[in-house]
């Protein structure tokens, strides 16, 4: 079945970076609708375009420090519907805390040197389009392994590695597989994180990512 073509704006400062990723996305079947410089050209293309996802730089004019990523925090609470894939060279844990916790769908933070295929971005792009979660294991590291203490420090080192790849989008099977365990053990240790950080079972909560929200509120991110 062919997947459907994607309606992007990106927003990138470089214009040789920018550049070269319209050709990559044109290529791999999506539709760049807009292209931004800075923060406040992305937010009027998505105004006006309402893509499927933003690719957001954090660090973009005037000041080059985090106006890409408070643009991508506004999107999501503006335009809940449109996906948002941070694409940086930089982890700011702060406001990546504020990006998870505006929701717990269509979210994603990459890091630009730990992307080492094209297939690994595309999956995470359409993912994100789709309403999933798209997280750099080293960005899940930074927050969740964090100096400050909190409910985290009462995991097992298994249920951390569980909690990891649950933040990384990974199903109960995905997690098996990776761990060498049943997906029924995969199954004991996600009800154990939840219990631990008193998520209680709700038909609209995705509690696979407020797990990771759970630690983050407390640490004050």
């Amino acid at each position: 079945m062919t997947e459907r073509s994607l309606r992007v704006v990106l927003a990138e400062d470089s214009v040789v970076l920018r550049d070269g990723m319209v050709e990559l996305l044109g290529a791999r079947g999506c539709e760049v609708v807009a292209t931004a410089g800075t923060a406040a050209e992305l937010l009027a293309s998505v105004a006006r375009h309402r893509p499927d996802v933003a690719v957001v730089d954090i660090r973009m004019p005037p000041t080059h420090t985090d106006e890409g990523i408070r643009a991508a925090v506004e999107i999501r609470a503006t335009a809940p519907e449109v996906g948002v894939l941070v694409f940086s060279q930089h982890i700011e844990t702060a406001w990546a805390s504020r990006l998870l916790a505006a929701g717990s769908t269509g979210v994603g933070y990459l890091l630009k040197e730990r992307v080492a295929r094209t297939s690994e971005f595309m999956d995470a792009l359409r993912r994100v389009a789709d309403g999933g979660t798209a997280l750099d294991p080293e960005v899940v590291d930074r927050l969740v392994h964090g100096d400050r203490t909190g409910r985290v420090d009462g995991l097992t080192p298994r249920e951390r590695e569980v909690l990891e790849l649950m933040a990384q989008g990974h199903s109960n099977r995905s997690i098996a597989a990776r761990l060498v365990v049943s997906e029924r053990a995969v199954e004991k240790h996600v009800a154990a994180v939840f219990t631990k950080f008193d998520l209680s079972a709700t038909e609209a909560d995705n509690r696979r990512v407020k797990a990771v929200l759970a630690y983050l509120s407390e640490t004050g991110g």
